[in-house]
């Protein structure tokens, strides 16, 4: 079985709807195994964010989704990131997940293992692709291999509405006021990239 880690963070539930897309993509194949992780939340975030009722609505809707753990990490064959932008780049609970894995790094436990990203940011022009791109610094140094979302895969990028996706990896707008969620086109590009992820990991596994 090759097993896949759909590992993610969401305030709002915008990022959390594309998690689960990419999750049920896979889950349904034969010979892969797929668990469903979101990365802790900070405590100071948490007390920042609790009297918005946006996000008190969100973390309820996730209260039964497992917390990630670096072993998750490790037992991953491929894994696809739920990324959403802050600023053009990761939020802090995401780098703070990341940056606590040294140990991973030193002894090359993630080396080798496919992986895609995907993000989103309140506007079109939010982020979505730098956040993206500065996230795959980290995991290449991890020794990750990465997979984006080609445009042969995905028509809808030459689409005129305002959806999200790129050749970096699917994506998706929240919108100035976090009032939208993913459109149909957004969730089917994440599941796309979630199975172009499995099968890259598939065929690493039969490698080794």
């Amino acid at each position: 079985m090759t097993k896949l880690l759909v590992i993610y963070y969401s305030s709002y539930g915008h990022m959390f709807k594309m998690a689960r897309a990419a999750a049920d993509a896979v889950r349904d194949k034969e010979n892969y195994e797929v668990k469903l992780k979101k990365i802790p939340e900070l405590e100071q975030a948490r007390k920042g964010m609790s009297s918005q009722e946006a996000y008190v609505k969100a973390r309820e809707a996730q209260k039964d989704i497992p917390e990630a753990t670096h072993d998750d990490l490790v037992w991953a064959d491929g894994i696809i990131w739920g990324i959403p932008t802050r600023f053009g780049n990761m939020p802090a609970q995401v780098k703070q997940f990341i940056d606590t894995a040294g140990s991973l790094w030193a002894e090359g436990k993630l080396e080798g293992k496919a992986t895609g990203i995907m993000s989103s940011s309140n506007t079109a022009h939010g982020g979505q692709e730098s956040t993206i791109l500065t996230s795959l610094i980290p995991l290449l140094h991890l020794g990750m291999i990465f997979v984006g979302s080609p445009y042969g895969e995905n028509q809808e990028m030459f689409s005129d509405k305002l959806i999200g996706g790129s050749p970096y990896g699917p994506s998706t707008i929240a919108g100035s006021d976090g009032s939208m969620m993913p459109a149909e086109e957004d969730l089917t590009m994440a599941g796309r990239l979630a199975r172009r992820v499995a099968r890259v990991a598939s065929k690493i596994k039969d490698l080794d």
